[in-house]
C-alpha cells in the first residue's frame, strides 16, 4: 500500500510538472496574459518575486505560515542571449540561487528615460513608468521595467539583460507588490518549477 501511494504521489508531481511545461509553451506567445490570484491577507514583507527564464514569466509569491501562495503572473521579456551574465554588454540576464536571491534596491521613475537600441530608431523612450533596480552582485544596471516602444517584445528574448514587462504591468507591479529589499530570484534556463511552486500553482484561483 505504501508503495502504491508513493507511486501515486510521484505520478501527480510528474503530471503537475508536465502541465507547467505545456503551460510554459504558451508563455512565449503574445496572447500570454497577466493573471492575478485570490489570496489571503499577506504582509508585504512576506512577498517575493521569481523570474523564470524557461517560462518567460515573472511570478509574485507570498508566504502565509508554512504555505507559499501564488499572487500574480506577468509575461516577461528576458535577455536575447541565454546563460549566466558574465560581463557588461554580453546581453544576458543574471541568475541566482534560490538560497541567495537578488533584491530590489531602488524604485525609480523612468517615464522620461530613453535608450538607443542601434536599430535605426535613435534614442527612444524604452523603460515604461518605473525601473525597479536590482542588486545583482558583480553586475550593475539590471532591473525590472516597462517596454515602451517595445511592447511586442513581451513575452520573448530581446532585452540586453533586464526584465521587461508590459507598460501596464510594471505600474501594477510597482503599486501593488514592489518594495525596497523585496527578494527577487532569477532562475537559469534549465530550472523548471520547484515542488513548492507546483503546489502553489495547483491551489491558485484566478481573480475573475
Amino acid at each position: 500500500m505504501k508503495k502504491f501511494i508513493t507511486l501515486l504521489l510521484l505520478g501527480s508531481l510528474v503530471l503537475g510538472a508536465k502541465a507547467q511545461i505545456v503551460d510554459a509553451e504558451h508563455a512565449t506567445k503574445p496572447t500570454d496574459k497577466t493573471v492575478f490570484y485570490q489570496t489571503p491577507q499577506i504582509e508585504q514583507k512576506n512577498t517575493f518575486i521569481v523570474v523564470s527564464k524557461t517560462e518567460l514569466r515573472l511570478y509574485v509569491y507570498g508566504t502565509v505560515g508554512k504555505d507559499t501562495v501564488l499572487m500574480a503572473k506577468f509575461p516577461a521579456c528576458l535577455s536575447r542571449n541565454k546563460g549566466q551574465k558574465q560581463r557588461k554588454g554580453d546581453n544576458k540576464t543574471p541568475e541566482c540561487k534560490q538560497s541567495k536571491p537578488f533584491h530590489i534596491q531602488a524604485i525609480r521613475n523612468s517615464s522620461a528615460w530613453t535608450h538607443n537600441f542601434h536599430d535605426g530608431r535613435g534614442n527612444i523612450k524604452a523603460y515604461g513608468a518605473w525601473f525597479l533596480s536590482l542588486y545583482t552582485p558583480g553586475h550593475t544596471g539590471i532591473g525590472i521595467h516597462g517596454s515602451t516602444n517595445n511592447e511586442s517584445s513581451v513575452p520573448g528574448r530581446h532585452s540586453e539583460g533586464c526584465i521587461r514587462l508590459r507598460d501596464n504591468d510594471i505600474i501594477t507591479l510597482k503599486e501593488k507588490y514592489a518594495y525596497i529589499k523585496m527578494p527577487v530570484i532569477i532562475k537559469n534556463e534549465t530550472e523548471g518549477p520547484w515542488p513548492w511552486e507546483l503546489k502553489a500553482h495547483s491551489k491558485a484561483v484566478p481573480v475573475k
